[in-house]
């Protein structure tokens, strides 16, 4: 993973640079001055980006490579297993080179596909335009010195007077599981790590520490975000103190501590109500304390697998139909890709999950195979928290629009051949209503953008080039065998007709050698063929 990653770091530096500065100066959302700042910081972003990045792969494939045979050592030993020794040291081993492998190939696909997704957005995206306000640089300037100042020895004061609570209280969870047999003790073969929890608890205390000593520069920083955007240097100061108290308040939540805080929160937002209510507070999830309680937890790959799988089926009646063609799939194997097999295809296969959901009345999103995707039982991941939302606020919005199944179709291909007028002249009739024919282009739009979205996920561009594969080979395989059964078919008819004209041949002679004369039995010989 060091190595891989290191060296698309390093060998996409000089792409990187290029085509970021170009995307800054060709965008039409920053003003001449914000580009121009923007370019003279960027060497910074790009040096920063170059560390971190390396670093954490040093990090990451030493926590990869130490954690994953650990875990498939203690799974080798289960119940049921055989060869017990040999699977020690044989399970873990090839399997952990193969996913460093594949950590690298998705690392390589933000790097080169999701990249250029961003930057090629930046560049043709037209909105608000945004533009320096130099009277405001300076007091923004001041106000981020003036919040890590004061920001990062008093967080580090909270996180350091808090850390004995939360040793205390987190050996004191983990001995009553173990005592009780709860929680990560339930399962025998969870015994080991959750003994090796008890032991490492300090230094996930210490960590917590070192964190919240960190997060405390960025959120001391962020100060002169506000004054920016409020035009105000009061509500910068406003904000620095009020930090202290979200931390607070923040620190609390997690530690399941009263609530509260005694530091003051002043209002730092004009027309923003800053105030947590208990639904917004972070609440640790309860504990199952038995498998009867526990719910079905979805995992995203499961569900990105799922989606290729009904990509794949609704990708092969669309090539069936016409509306993909074979040039859609060639186009979706190079770095541009194709707009129709790789975002129109799998937004076409969430429309298709939304409308199931509509008519079948569920709260959540309802998969193929009868799943239901909620907010209880969805993937625990923050990406997928940022697609599942805006899924369910459209199909929402679908419900209240009442589709017919002819709107419904029209909405599928016109998801599907994103916006190509060319293309959708041929699709059938759109609705006669003006305000209908806006309303299921803004739908459309809306789940083109959301899928665009999703094709950034890291392991997205994996699935979809295996997809693209399989679809392809498909093809093939079918075209190969219908040309051979039209040959062979055409063979048999060929050879059809020829003993037809020797059978017909034959018969006419013998009766034509009694009744007609020669010339007649040329012209009919003539017109024979001409039937044939």
């Amino acid at each position: 993973m060091t190595i891989g990653n290191s060296s698309v770091i390093l060998g996409l530096l000089p792409y990187h640079c290029y085509f970021t500065y170009y995307s800054i100066v060709s965008t039409k959302l920053l003003g001449p001055f914000l580009k121009l700042a923007v370019c003279i910081f960027l060497p910074v972003v790009l040096i920063l980006w170059v560390v971190v990045g390396i670093v954490g792969s040093i990090l990451g494939g030493i926590l990869y490579g130490f954690l994953s045979p650990m875990f498939a050592t203690f799974d080798a030993v289960g119940e049921g297993k055989t060869n017990v020794f040999i699977h020690c040291f044989y399970d873990g081993t090839w399997s952990t080179i193969k996913g460093s492998f594949t950590v690298v190939k998705d690392f390589k696909d933000v790097c080169v596909h999701s990249y250029y997704s961003f930057m090629e957005e930046l560049r043709q995206k037209d909105g608000q335009y945004y533009e320096i306000r130099f009277l405001y640089l300076l007091p923004s300037l001041i106000a981020a010195v003036l919040g890590f100042l004061v920001d990062f020895p008093m967080i580090s004061l909270i996180a350091f007077c808090k850390s004995p609570y939360m040793l205390v209280k987190g050996w004191h969870r983990l001995f009553h599981d173990l005592v009780g047999r709860e929680g990560p003790f339930l399962e025998t073969i969870c015994v080991p790590f959750a003994g090796l929890a008890i032991l490492l608890w300090p230094l996930a205390v210490i960590g917590a520490v070192l964190g919240s000593m960190v997060s405390s520069i960025f959120l001391g920083a962020y100060a002169a975000v506000i004054v920016y955007q409020e035009s105000s240097f009061w509500y910068g100061l406003c904000y620095i103190v009020a930090s202290l108290s979200i931390y607070d308040e923040y620190s609390t939540d997690v530690l399941d501590m009263p609530e509260g805080s005694c530091l003051p929160r002043p209002r730092y937002r004009r027309h923003r109500n800053e105030s947590f209510s208990k639904s917004d507070s972070f609440r640790p999830p309860a504990r199952i304390d038995s498998l009867t309680n526990a719910r079905l937890d979805l995992k995203p790959l499961e569900l990105l697998e799922g989606l290729f799988k009904e990509c794949h089926v609704h990708g092969e009646k669309m090539v069936s139909e016409g509306l993909i063609t074979s040039k859609d799939i060639d186009d979706a194997k190079s770095i541009k890709g194709s707009r129709v097999v790789s975002i129109g295809l799998p937004a076409y296969c969430f429309l298709q999950a939304l409308l199931r959901s509509v008519d079948a009345n569920r709260l959540g999103i309802l998969l193929s195979d009868n799943t239901e995707i909620t907010a209880t039982n969805r993937p625990k991941d923050a990406f997928f928290d940022w697609f599942l939302n805006p899924f369910l606020i459209l199909k929402d919005q679908i419900r209240a629009e009442k589709l017919s199944p002819e709107e419904k179709d029209y909405l599928g291909k016109l998801v599907l051949l994103c916006g190509d007028a060319a293309r959708l002249k041929n699709i059938g009739s759109p609705p006669e209503s003006e305000r209908k024919r806006a309303e299921l282009d803004a739908l459309a739009r809306r789940l083109q953008g959301i899928t665009k979205s999703v094709s950034r996920y890291p392991t997205f561009r994996r699935h979809f080039e295996e997809f693209v594969n399989k679809l392809s080979e498909d093809l093939s395989k079918k075209d190969s065998g219908s040309s051979n059964s039209s040959g062979s078919s055409n063979r048999s008819h060929q050879s059809k007709n020829t003993v037809l004209r020797f059978f017909s041949s034959r018969s006419f002679k013998r009766s034509t050698s009694n009744n007609m004369s020669d010339q007649e039995s040329q012209s009919v010989l003539a017109r024979d063929v001409e039937i044939e």
